[in-house]
């Protein structure tokens, strides 16, 4: 598989994702900022908020196995070739993808701890 076809798999996948967050309102966003994250769940009944940690939860997991699948092409490139530029291509992917899952991470503990704060049910929000 070269390079090209990974990356239109990719962009695929994420145009995809994209829609899919695109159904009923708030979608999980890494770009949002923590402040914004925070007011929105002080407004938010225990219900709303365990709908925000399941979407986040959601996109931390799709990430993650998207670094496995990267991290498994990595894996599959020769010793010799390592320092190629398919290998550099990965490895800067691994890395923001790395970003991506910290930054979900942290607004998913926004939400997370806000239903822990009102004695709401956290079942099936475990890592």
């Amino acid at each position: 598989m070269n390079i090209k076809t990974i990356v239109v798999w990719m962009l695929c996948a994420g145009v995809l994702c994209g829609f899919a967050g695109c159904k009923g309102g708030s979608s999980a966003d890494e770009g949002t900022p923590l402040a914004e994250v925070q007011t929105e769940a002080q407004g938010m009944d225990t219900d709303q908020l365990k709908d925000m940690a399941l979407k986040y939860k959601d996109a931390i997991l799709a990430k993650k196995d998207e670094m496995t699948g990267v991290a498994d092409q990595l894996k599959e490139i020769p010793i010799a070739e390592m320092l190629g530029e398919e290998a550099k291509s990965l490895q800067t992917e691994i890395e923001t993808l790395g970003q991506s899952v910290q930054a979900l991470t942290e607004r998913f503990q926004v939400y997370y701890n806000k239903l822990v704060e009102m004695k709401g049910d956290v079942s099936g929000l475990e890592p």
